[in-house]
C-alpha cells in the first residue's frame, strides 16, 4: 500500500525537516500508522514516546502535533526505531518497531526511500497494543535559582552540593566523581 498521506502533506513534512531521506520516510509511515490505529485528529491527550532521535521524529512532530515543548513527545535514548503512541482519553495505544532489515540490502538511498514509502505498513512495522500510558503526564515544577550561575532551573534538575543549589552544568564543574 502506497503511503496514504498525500503528496502535499509529504512535501510539507520534507520542508519542515529540511530534506528527504529514509529516516524521514520511517517517521512519515509510523505517523500514518498512528492515524490509522488511533483517531489522532480528535485525540486531545495523544503521547508519543520515541526510542530514537533520528530524522523521523520531525515527521512525528509535524504530522501528529506531539512536541517536546508540550511534553507529549518523549525521547528515550534506546537507539531503536521504535515508537509508542498512546491516547490518554481513549486509554489505548500501540508500540511500533520498524523492521530494520526492510530494504537494508538496498544500497541506493532513493530506492530504499521509495520502497519504504510504497510498502504495506504491516511489512514495515511490528506492532503490539499498549493499554497502560507509557509515561506520566508532564508536570509544571517551580524554578530555583542556581547558587553558582544564578540561572533559574527546574527544581527536578537542581543538585544539592556542599549546601548549595546547583544546576546540572554547575554541579558537573564541582563534582569530581562524574
Amino acid at each position: 500500500m502506497v503511503c496514504s498521506l498525500g503528496k502535499e502533506v509529504v512535501e510539507k513534512t520534507i520542508e519542515f525537516h529540511g530534506h528527504s531521506c529514509p529516516g524521514l520516510a520511517i517517521g512519515l509511515r509510523v505517523s500514518e500508522l498512528a492515524m490509522e490505529k488511533l483517531d489522532i485528529r480528535n485525540a486531545k491527550e495523544l503521547v508519543c514516546v520515541t526510542e530514537t532521535d533520528m530524522c523521523g521524529v520531525d515527521a512525528i512532530q509535524f504530522l501528529t502535533g506531539c512536541s517536546f515543548g508540550k511534553g507529549n513527545l518523549i525521547h528515550k535514548d534506546y537507539g531503536k526505531s521504535a515508537f509508542t503512541f498512546y491516547d490518554r482519553d481513549a486509554q489505548k495505544g500501540f508500540r511500533a518497531v520498524f523492521m530494520n532489515d526492510f530494504a537494508r540490502d538496498e544500497q541506493d538511498r532513493e530506492i530504499r526511500l521509495k520502497r519504504i514509502m510504497e510498502a504495506d505498513l504491516a511489512d514495515l512495522f511490528v506492532t503490539e497494543e499498549v493499554d497502560v500510558p507509557p509515561v506520566r503526564p508532564a508536570r509544571i515544577l517551580k524554578s530555583i535559582q542556581c547558587d553558582a550561575c544564578r540561572e533559574m532551573t527546574m527544581e527536578s534538575r537542581i543538585r544539592m552540593f556542599d549546601g548549595k543549589n546547583l544546576c546540572i552544568p554547575c554541579f558537573h564543574e564541582v563534582e569530581q566523581k562524574i
